[in-house]
């Protein structure tokens, strides 16, 4: 006898962290972390943005997914998605991070911008987000990660061409993501009709407050 796979949506507990008051924000950050992170650590990168520029809030939401880093104890991170029910993870996270958005929108006063930023494995996972809704932020930033080579032409042409701003942005020595691998991202992008800015900057693949800050600018 063969067992059939079944579908329960059930609640869960999303874990995020903020910098800054939504109430009085003039600029919004969104900013997703990588593989193997957790929210926490992560935001700590971009308090120089929430001071460099007042008014700028800062929240950073954690994968749903958690794990041990090695073997069985110690260190945990989170994951946005594996290739385990890979799509069932995807319309997850979409759904955790659409009531994210609009509660942090309602929040902050009318028509306060948002800047969304994804870090490797974050940048992917902001830009599925986006190929399935409709929202569109003033400037999205993938930073040492890839758009989907999977995502619909039609989605990803419709969202490229509509976006204020793209920001793709690579260290110079990052051991995932070669010159190469930035360069097929970029034809990528070109070929869905995005025109990304491109930031290099001398590092790995980690964050880089420099950057950060003339983001924020």
């Amino acid at each position: 006898m063969d067992a059939h796979e079944h579908r329960l949506v059930v609640p869960r507990t999303a874990r995020y962290y903020q910098l800054g008051e939504l109430a009085t924000a003039r600029r919004l950050w969104v900013v997703c972390h990588g593989y193997g992170q957790l929210a926490a650590y992560f935001i700590r990168h971009f308090r120089a943005v929430a001071e460099h520029v007042p008014g700028t809030v800062v929240v950073a939401p954690e994968g749903l997914s958690k794990f041990y880093l090695q073997g069985t104890s110690g260190r945990v991170g989170a994951t946005w998605m594996t290739r385990e029910d890979r799509l069932g993870e995807i319309e997850d996270y979409s759904a955790y991070l659409d009531q994210l958005l609009a509660q942090l929108q309602a929040a902050c006063p009318p028509g306060t911008p948002v800047t969304l930023l994804g870090f490797s494995q974050g940048a992917t996972t902001l830009s599925r987000w986006l190929l399935r809704r409709p929202f569109r932020p003033r400037h999205l930033v993938l930073w040492a990660g890839t758009f989907p080579e999977d995502a619909d032409p039609a989605a990803a042409r419709e969202l490229l061409t509509t976006l204020p701003a793209l920001t793709v942005v690579c260290g110079t020595a990052d051991p995932y993501v070669p010159e190469d691998k930035v360069d097929g991202q970029l034809a990528l992008l070109g070929q869905h009709g995005g025109r990304p800015a491109v930031l290099r900057f001398a590092g790995g693949h980690e964050l880089n407050a420099a950057v950060l800050r003339q983001l924020a600018e």
